[in-house]
């Protein structure tokens, strides 16, 4: 039963605990502290000698002096005054009952620059009214029995106690009241009553019905329980709440300056005022001198006996980090940002595509070139922004941003509700927020989330929540003792409440827009460690109002064992995963040691894990992340030790310069990216694999090195850089075949070996697997017919010549991507003709471990004739509508004729086709060498036409000569002319003359002519030519 009854709706209860006064307090913080006292007739009882000097109590430094003084500073009178439910409202009211039945209540109010303290006593019946009622009181700041003494004396603190007599009014109860001054607060006042009844003058102790003194705080209330952490009222008010079930006294530390080693002020919170079932709490009218604050909690569940003090573990702003002091909250409020015109991207998850950067390393490093203030932080990240978007990236997945253990890597944190001080470019918690708010805004501008990893299972050793209440947090072993990971109990109610409002706070404060949580499978414990089919912290999450919308993602990666715990994850159709099957799937069959039928399943969106109520969208796939090996060293080292990680060396492990090996390694490469982007599901790419990043074989994480920006430049990155920047606009373009929602339906897609008959799939030894995928143009428009898409995937050691499927009708098979062949040709985003090796018969030849991808085009054929110009009339045939030339198109080519006038193709410089006369340029030939190099006025365009070479900044795919300097091409190949990127351009400057009347084509108008898509332009070409202009008709 409580000793104190709640009068203003808060609840209250008295002991010998109380406000400590450390002597350690700084120079800029000077406490005085001036009393006197008067009798209740108001006499002056230092003259009658009855009380000693007036004094000031100084402390500066750990020295205490005090000095004689006139100003009264504490003053204390018996009052005849009203009975206290009458006394002036706003008063904080505290209702105790004594040991003998009888009641005390207390008020505390503020007058002007004084505490008021009213004390009313109604006596026990069963006693009588005594004849005399004495209070025995003191205030303390360090603990209940050491006082702070008010006259110069030499007693011992605990003996610094006043009396003062109570004085009876006309309602029969006795009154007191203590003025002190406002400067002396925060402490405690605690008095008890001594009864002296009859003429022998007989007394005894009155106490509370605990048996304890009356305690009171002055200068700070009770506070309330929540919000969690310190928060800030309009009226400037603090409070301060935390949550500590087995604590048996909780401290509230108050530093004066932020280079304190040790508090100027402790507050040792009342367990029976400043505590609401397990959340003690006290409130503060203003901060006063006060930079920060933490807390020390007390109690034999604390198995040291230390004087650390604690990081608040709601603490919003942290103190600069410093060597040898502690982390503590600031107290102060978070800056407002300007959020305005800030948009999230809201992308479905099949849009995503997403790469995992470390902040630090990403723009650490001098190669980055950024300015110091923006180097390894939030503002490099955003300075970057141009990368991401070069490789086509929509969101970003941060590696852990909170406070960690420097000694280890950001896998372990002790705090989350800040971001790491040392991505911000100050160096301090302020900096840090508004830049990473300022890098979020800029993401979302450009249309690119940004996700952060998470870990809430396990934190460092030298966490804050073991020193706070490790009962209540962590797991414990059968001893008690907690587990050396320090695994934290996830589902325990008060563990799952922070981890929610963590969440929360940086979806609301920092606009995140999705959570991938590491160790996932941990977060399916109970308790006592039992596996939960229904874990409340993971459906919590999954029907939380704000956290439901954004996207939420199972990592089952453990940072601690370094190995993926595989699980079946309880999802309520909204939890994503990130799927690992994928990654050991992909890797054993490129490598030759896995089976076509996994690679099947994964290509199509990994069914046997996301079929039951998920979707493809909700895998996401990757085949190298940041624990393990790089996708360098996943094709360059292949040891014993790294059996784990499922890697092929391609024939000599580590660095070397075989070209074989080399050139094996490439394609490698080349097919995990391919693989990684045709799947269905969400590609993951990870930081430094476009550029060749390596850790030396090394799977540790610690052996990771940062981001180099010149590797860009360098051959393998240009080429793996546009390989990536091509494979996603493929997605995009091809989304209705590789951006799908649900799975495929089996008519939509199709499975063969190399002769088109079915595949292998009882052979373990097969390494061969082709995939059609059929697009569905079922209510679709004749202009929007999209085509099939073929992918065939070669692990073995040898050639395949492979059969392709006859393509829908009206449609013929361009390559779009060969791994085997060199750069820049081995990819096109216009696609190659395949020729018929006879009548409806298309043959390739597949190279060993490599990829290959074919797309379904359209066929537009047109007959042009019958042209006024040089050397009689031509004939343009088989013209493609999507920029493809068949093998029968005529080689002079480069007349168009149009009022009078011809217009030749002229030279390609940076700006596009040089201005030239249109009426007087003689023709320029294309012809077919006996090589098979097509050559233009004896310039060579091999590479640039033949091969569709793809060059950065030109839509054409030339380079600024306009010739190329690969190797020549077949007869048979050079046969199927790849003109549509040439003649895409001369589709455009017919366009803009026919439109402007005009025979002469300047630089201007050239690079007028760069910006059309090929596709509009051969439209509009056959529109003016059958509309407009009569030069020709449609054949058949």
């Amino acid at each position: 039963m409580s000793n104190l009854v709640a009068v203003n709706g808060s609840g209250f209860k008295s002991g010998p605990v109380g406000l400590f006064q450390t002597i350690n307090t700084s120079a800029n913080l000077s406490r005085k502290f001036a009393c006197t006292c008067i009798s209740l007739e108001g006499r002056d009882l230092i003259h009658e000698g009855k009380i000693g000097w007036q004094h000031v109590f100084h402390e500066s430094y750990g020295c205490s002096k005090m000095q004689p003084v006139k100003k009264l500073g504490l003053q204390a009178r018996a009052l005849a005054g009203i009975p206290l439910e009458k006394a002036e409202q706003g008063l904080s009211k505290y209702h105790f009952r004594t040991e003998n039945g009888g009641q005390v209540k207390v008020a505390v109010g503020k007058r002007s620059l004084k505490y008021s303290v009213h004390i009313e006593v109604c006596p026990s019946q069963l006693n009588g009214n005594p004849e005399k009622l004495v209070l025995n009181w003191g205030i303390y700041r360090s603990d209940s029995s050491s006082f702070i003494p008010f006259e110069f004396q030499t007693s011992a603190p605990e003996k610094a106690v006043s009396q003062i007599s109570l004085r009876r009014n006309s309602f029969g109860t006795y009154i007191v009241e203590i003025e002190f001054e406002s400067y002396l607060a925060p402490f405690y006042l605690s008095f008890m009553l001594n009864y002296i009844n009859g003429s022998d003058s007989e007394s005894f102790e009155i106490k509370s019905h605990r048996q304890t003194d009356f305690c009171i705080p002055i200068g700070f209330a009770a506070g309330y329980p929540a919000p969690p952490g310190v928060s800030f009222s309009s009226d400037g008010r603090m409070n301060f709440s935390l949550f500590s079930r087995n604590a048996e006294s909780v401290v509230l530390c108050l530093f004066d300056d932020i280079a304190s080693q040790k508090p100027a002020l402790e507050i040792e919170l009342d367990p029976y005022v400043n505590r609401t079932g397990d959340i003690w709490h006290a409130s503060f009218d203003s901060v006063g001198p006060f930079v920060s604050y933490g807390y020390k909690c007390k109690g034999a569940v604390f198995s040291e006996k230390s004087n650390r003090v604690i990081l608040d573990p709601y603490a919003k702003l942290l103190t600069k980090k410093l060597p040898g002091l502690p982390d503590l909250g600031q107290l102060h409020a978070i800056p407002a940002f300007d959020w305005s015109g800030d948009t999230r991207p809201g992308l479905s998850l099949e849009k995503l595509v997403l790469y995992r950067l470390n902040i630090m390393q990403f723009t650490g490093d001098k190669s980055s070139k950024l300015p110091a203030e923006f180097s390894g932080n939030f503002s490099g990240a955003a300075e970057k922004l141009q990368h991401f978007r070069n490789l086509g990236i929509n969101s970003i997945l941060l590696e852990p941003v909170f406070p960690c253990d420097d000694r280890k890597d950001p896998y372990y944190p002790f705090h989350y509700f800040s971001p790491m001080q040392v991505y911000g470019p100050a160096g301090d918690s302020i900096s840090a927020i508004n830049s990473m708010k300022e890098m979020v805004k800029t993401m979302h501008a450009n249309g690119i989330e940004v996700h952060l990893e998470v870990v809430f299972t396990h934190t460092t050793e030298k966490g804050i929540l073991q020193k706070i209440d490790p009962l209540s947090y962590f797991y414990a072993d059968k001893d008690g003792e907690l587990s050396i990971r320090y695994a934290l109990n996830c589902n325990y109610p008060n563990m799952q409440q922070i981890i929610v409002d963590s969440l929360r706070y940086w979806v609301t404060e920092f606009h995140i827009d999705g959570f991938c949580f590491l160790n996932a499978s941990d977060l399916l414990r109970g308790s006592y460690g039992e596996s939960l089919s229904r874990p409340p912290l993971v459906e919590t999450i999954a029907f939380d109002p704000v956290l439901s919308k954004t996207k939420i993602i199972a990592d089952f990666w453990d940072p601690y064992d370094v190995k993926s715990k595989e699980t079946c994850f309880p999802h309520w159709k909204r939890w994503a995963e990130i799927n690992s099957k994928f990654c050991v799937d992909v890797r054993n069959f490129l490598r030759g040691e896995g089976l076509i039928s996994s690679l099947a399943t994964r290509l199509c969106g990994s069914g046997d894990i996301f079929s039951a109520g998920r979707s493809p969208s909700y895998s996401f796939n990757y085949v190298a992340r940041n624990f393990g090996l790089s996708l360098v060293d996943l094709v360059s080292f292949s040891c014993s030790d790294l059996a784990s990680e499922f890697s092929w060396n391609c024939g000599e492990e580590g660095p070397t310069d075989q070209k074989v090996v080399l050139e094996m390694r490439l394609k490698q490469i080349r097919n995990f990216l391919f693989i990684l982007f045709v799947s269905l599901g969400v590609p993951v790419l990870n930081m430094g694999d476009e550029c060749g990043q390596s850790t030396g074989g090394s799977p540790s994480y610690s052996k990771r090195k940062p981001f180099n920006w010149s590797a860009l430049k360098t051959a393998f990155g240009v080429q793996i850089t546009q390989l990536i920047s091509f494979l996603i606009s493929l997605r995009e373009r091809r989304g209705d075949l590789l951006q799908k929602r649900e799975f495929l339906e089996e008519e939509n897609i199709g499975w063969y070996h190399c002769d088109l008959s079915p595949p292998r799939w009882d052979d373990p030894l097969a390494k061969f697997l082709a995939m059609e995928l059929k697009a569905d143009n079922r209510g679709s428009e004749s202009s929007f017919v999209k085509g099939d898409l073929y992918a065939a995937f070669n692990a073995g050691g040898h050639s395949e010549n492979i059969i392709l499927p006859p393509p829908p009708e009206g449609m013929t098979w361009v390559r779009l991507l060969d791994t085997a062949l060199a750069f820049p040709g081995f990819f096109s985003s216009d696609g190659i003709p395949v020729p018929e090796k006879m009548p409806g018969l298309i043959a390739y030849e597949m190279k060993s471990h490599s990829s290959v991808l074919f797309e379904a085009k359209i066929l537009n054929a047109r007959v042009v004739s019958g042209f006024r110009g040089f050397g009689g009339g031509f004939q343009w045939s088989e013209f493609v509508g999507y920029g493809v030339l068949s093998s029968w198109v005529s080689c002079v080519l480069g007349v168009v004729g149009f009022s009078g006038g011809f217009l030749w193709f002229g030279d390609l410089n940076d700006d596009g086709w040089e201005g030239i006369d249109l009426n007087k340029e003689p023709p320029a030939q294309c012809n077919i060498t006996e090589e098979g190099t097509i050559t233009r006025e004896g310039i060579d365009l091999n590479d640039d036409c033949s091969v569709g070479s793809h060059s950065v900044g030109s839509e054409r795919g030339l380079d600024s000569s306009g010739s190329g300097g690969g190797k020549p091409i077949s007869k048979n190949a050079g046969s199927q002319i790849h003109f549509a990127l040439m003649f895409g351009s001369a589709s455009a400057m017919i366009k803009k003359a026919v439109n402007e009347h005009n025979h002469k084509v300047s630089p201007e108008l050239s690079k007028h002519i760069a910006m059309y898509r090929k596709e509009n332009i051969t439209k509009h070409l056959e529109h003016r030519i059958e509309n407009d202009h009569g030069f020709g008709a449609p054949v058949g």
